[in-house]
């Protein structure tokens, strides 16, 4: 996922199923760069393929992602609520005490 041709290529297959030919075609690279980046989401469980005749389709696989995104999310609400927390702090130590 960090790889911007695999999150194009995701993004891609979020669109439809695409032969190996369909996706690397937007790509300034060959298409066994394209395989080898296609068997790394595969291996990932991210992506499937198939046997379709001569085509080889594949396609996104959408569990993975879901959980992905539930582990990211919980991350995500532990660094706001502890930014929330620093910000708080930091304003009550810049802040001048009141004079009375």
């Amino acid at each position: 996922m960090a790889d911007p041709t695999r999150r194009a290529i995701l993004a891609r297959l979020a669109q439809g199923e695409a032969t190996v030919t369909e996706i690397a075609e937007p790509f300034a690279m060959t298409q066994p760069a394209i395989s080898k980046h296609l068997k790394v989401l595969e291996r990932a469980g991210l992506i499937s393929g198939n046997r379709d005749a001569q085509r080889r389709p594949r396609r996104l696989e959408p569990q993975p992602l879901a959980e992905a995104t539930k582990w990211l999310e919980e991350y995500r609400q532990f660094w706001d609520t502890s930014f929330a927390r620093l910000d708080t702090l930091l304003s009550a130590l810049t802040t001048p005490p009141k004079r009375d």
